[in-house]
């Protein structure tokens, strides 16, 4: 018997909301529903612009969506600043929950939404959406593996890119009223994530701010980093900016092994991921190559079963494989459907992971603001 589709609503019309409607497309267990915003033409346009089917509601308002009693969940890409407000009322209204990043300012407020959806018994889940590609689950099976990887002894992750000039003077990611953890919040994130990703979500003992982060006239941040240290000796640095130019890089080093990835956010392509990982490499007798050399391992991304067809910026595509996004959306659906259809309870693994990221995010800027003092991390 097929699964029921789980019913979305979108509250607001974000750029990020275009690759996320396509997804909810995507994925064989759930559908587009409805999409608001503060203007009814707005959501309009966007609703023809992303594929929304005919029988899908247009709603002026926020509020709209979450009375709709045919909405099962919704996908929340607000600004930063507003995420406690409509979540919450989101989870009071018994609307499950898919949250962007970052999901809040700093952690007490993030506590408030996870609390709301426990108490009204909803999935919580960030839009992290890298953490759903089937090459994430094989890379984790590389650093688990204490043959091949052995120990880990450091990570190191970046995400930058070069914003234009638009961007920097105008995009939400540069607004202290709306997303005032600007660089740190956006591309930090996903830094953050990978990090604890490769150290099995253990929290670090303390974060130091590096010295040198770029902030805005109006005191956002547009660049910066920091180093991690856990008491077993592990270190992690990351690097995070609006200022350079596209990079998306991770790197795990154990004792016995190396990670290599250079596209861990957004794959190079949609229907393909690849990695590099090397075991007890060394150098040739003449120290003029390696020996063995690290190895490539491709994934390829899953296949549903059925072929669908997507309309994105105006044209018509086959889609025969699920990117990471839908991998993304289905998971979540998974999850809301068992709580419908089965009585289960709501999957404490993603808020928990949620909340350790916006806590390193928190340590980060109080050093920043500390003069670059190392901040305990107390979970």
């Amino acid at each position: 018997m097929a699964e029921t589709p789980i019913r979305f609503g979108i509250l607001g019309c974000a750029d990020i909301a275009r690759k996320l409607s396509r997804a909810i497309t995507l994925a064989p267990n759930a559908a587009l529903h409805a999409v608001g915003s503060r203007s009814l033409d707005k959501a309009a346009k966007f609703a023809a612009a992303n594929g929304f089917p005919p029988s899908a509601r247009i709603y002026g308002s926020y509020d709209a969506v979450l009375d709709d009693p045919d909405v099962d969940a919704v996908y929340v890409p607000l600004p930063t600043s507003l995420r406690v407000t409509w979540a919450v009322l989101a989870a009071e209204k018994k609307k499950h929950v898919l949250l962007e990043k970052p999901v809040e300012l700093n952690v007490s407020e993030f506590d408030r939404i996870a609390e709301a959806c426990e108490s009204n018994g909803v999935q919580l889940m960030d839009a992290t959406m890298w953490m759903h590609h089937p090459r994430t689950v094989k890379m984790s099976e590389f650093l688990s593996d204490s043959k091949l990887f052995g120990q880990l002894k450091s990570i190191q992750s970046c995400f930058s890119f070069a914003a234009g000039s638009d961007f920097l003077q105008n995009d939400i990611r540069v607004k202290p009223d709306l997303d005032a953890l600007g660089a740190l919040g956006d591309v930090g994130w996903y830094c953050v994530r990978s990090i604890l990703w490769a150290a099995n979500f253990e929290l670090p003992k303390t974060v130091t701010a590096l010295r040198g982060p770029v902030l805005n006239e109006v005191g956002v941040i547009l660049s910066c980093g920091a180093y991690l240290n856990w008491e077993d000796g592990k270190v992690a640095t990351f690097h995070c900016s609006f200022l350079s130019n596209l990079t998306m890089d991770v790197t795990a080093i154990g004792s016995k092994g190396t990670l290599h990835l250079r596209d861990f956010v957004i794959p190079f392509e949609e229907e393909k991921a690849s990695f590099s990982a090397g075991t007890e490499c060394w150098f040739t007798d003449l120290v003029t190559g390696w020996v063995p050399k690290p190895s490539e391992h491709t994934v390829l991304t899953d296949l549903p079963q059925r072929m669908k067809y997507y309309v994105y910026a105006d044209q018509k595509f086959k889609q025969e494989n699920l990117p990471q996004e839908a991998c993304m959306v289905r998971e979540f659906s998974r999850l809301v459907g068992g709580i419908k259809g089965n009585g289960l309870k709501p999957e404490k693994k993603w808020p928990t992971l949620s909340r350790k990221t916006q806590l390193i995010l928190d340590a980060v800027k109080a050093s920043i603001e500390k003069s670059f003092e190392p901040i305990e991390v107390v979970g």
